[in-house]
């Protein structure tokens, strides 16, 4: 029998992350396996309050676990932080429409960053990372506001590097003691000096704050 997609799946929260003081990453276990694409979204139900849409942030190969990456901005938000690992929730989809990953294949692939937008991106790089060989490089530029905000902050910096293969650079808006790294806005990554890449054969994806999208698209519209 065909799944309800609009019927919610009984999940348990087997582990969190608390990425930043805002940010947590909840590792969900449903009921049955719940498959989805990188870029499509589901909805999570909090019993006796309400729903909210979100971007799983885990592999799409994964069917067994999810991982959501979920900000506190909100009602629905709220409660979900305020769980705990063995709570209950619901899941429904996917729904939405996934990365057209297929039109990728042999193209130089640019991913840009920030805040909890890392999240989604997240699941992106990782179903690049299950097909690596048919890219020629994965360009991986992501922006937060200091070292104390970086989600996925252990990722970013050694796991998601894979030699020649894979490159990553993460800028901070504020520096802290022992940060090596660039300084400023994502958008000063994305020169000649910090980012050597191949417009004509690429193709850039990003999410992020609409103020942060807004600069990287007419920053990458410059580099052509």
């Amino acid at each position: 029998m065909k799944r309800n997609l609009y019927m919610p799946i009984p999940a348990t929260i087997d582990h969190i992350v608390e990425e930043t003081p805002t940010i947590k990453t909840f590792g969900l276990r449903p009921e049955v396996p719940i498959a989805f694409q990188a870029g499509q979204f589901v909805e999570l139900t909090v019993p006796g309050l309400g729903e909210a849409p979100f971007t799983p942030s885990s592999s799409p190969a994964v069917s067994e676990r999810m991982e959501i990456t979920i900000m506190r901005v909100g009602r629905v938000t709220d409660a979900l932080h305020q769980m705990s690992v063995g709570d209950t929730l619901g899941i429904r989809g996917p729904y939405g429409q996934a990365y057209p990953i297929e039109k990728f294949r042999g193209r130089e692939i640019l991913i840009v960053g920030g805040g909890c937008g890392v999240g989604p991106l997240r699941a992106l790089l990782f179903a690049l990372f299950e097909d690596l060989d048919h890219y020629p490089r994965i360009l991986v530029r992501i922006g937060a506001r200091s070292p104390h905000d970086m989600v996925f902050r252990d990722a970013a910096s050694n796991r998601w590097n894979k030699g020649d293969k894979v490159d990553v650079l993460v800028s901070v808006d504020h520096a802290e003691e022992g940060w090596a790294g660039p300084v400023g806005v994502v958008t000063n990554i994305l020169d000649e000096a910090h980012l050597d890449c191949h417009p004509a054969e690429g193709v850039a994806v990003m999410c992020g704050p609409p103020v942060m999208m807004d600069f990287v698209s007419q920053t990458l519209i410059k580099r052509g």
